[in-house]
C-alpha cells in the first residue's frame, strides 16, 4: 500500500550506493525513485551518519504547481516535474519540504497544489566533490596545481610589480 507523500518525506534515486548497515523500508514512488517509509529526513540523516556516511542538504528549493482532482496523482506529477528540472547527477535524494493543497484552492474551478522540495545527496565521503569528479582523474589525492609564479596571476607584491615595470621599459 502506497504511503501518502507529505512534508518531510524522502525520495531516493534507485541504484544509489548506500551503507551496507543502513536498513529501511521503501516503495516505488515515481519512475526511478523510491519513497522511504517510516523515516523523515532527520531520522534518515541520523541513520546515515551512524553508518559513517554523509547526507548533504543542498541550497535552494524547487517548486512545482499542478492542477487536477486527485491529490495523490497531483503530488506525484509535481514531484516528477521537480525531478525533471534537477540536473542529472546533482543529487540522489529529494526531501519534500511542503505540500500545499487545500480544498479551497481552485483556479477556474479546478483544484491545484504546490509541492516544494530540496535536493539532498547521500555519499560515503564527507567532502561533496571527490577527486573523481574533477578533470584530474580518479586519483583520490588529486588537488589543483599550486601557482608557480604569483606575479603572473596578479597576486604579486608591489616590488614584484615595480621589477616587472623596470624590465618592460629596459
Amino acid at each position: 500500500m502506497q504511503e501518502s507523500i507529505q512534508a518531510g518525506a524522502i525520495l531516493i534515486k534507485e541504484g544509489t550506493p548506500l551503507p551496507r548497515t543502513l536498513r529501511f523500508e521503501s516503495e516505488s514512488c515515481v519512475p526511478g525513485w523510491r519513497l522511504v517509509k517510516h523515516l523523515d529526513g532527520y531520522g534518515l540523516d541520523r541513520k546515515i551518519r551512524e553508518a559513517g556516511w554523509t547526507f548533504f542538504c543542498q541550497a535552494g528549493e524547487s517548486n512545482a504547481t499542478v492542477f487536477g482532482i486527485d491529490k495523490e496523482k497531483m503530488v506525484h506529477r509535481a514531484i516528477e516535474r521537480i525531478l525533471a528540472e534537477l540536473k542529472s547527477g546533482a543529487c540522489n535524494s529529494l526531501a519534500i519540504v511542503r505540500v500545499a493543497a487545500e480544498s479551497s484552492k481552485r483556479f477556474l474551478g479546478v483544484g491545484y497544489l504546490t509541492v516544494s522540495a530540496q535536493s539532498r545527496h547521500i555519499q560515503q565521503s564527507p567532502v561533496r566533490f571527490r577527486a573523481i569528479d574533477h578533470p584530474g582523474g580518479t586519483d583520490q589525492n588529486w588537488l589543483p596545481p599550486e601557482p608557480k609564479d604569483k606575479a603572473r596571476q596578479g597576486h604579486g607584491t608591489e616590488s614584484d610589480t615595480n621589477d616587472q615595470a623596470a624590465r618592460a621599459t629596459a
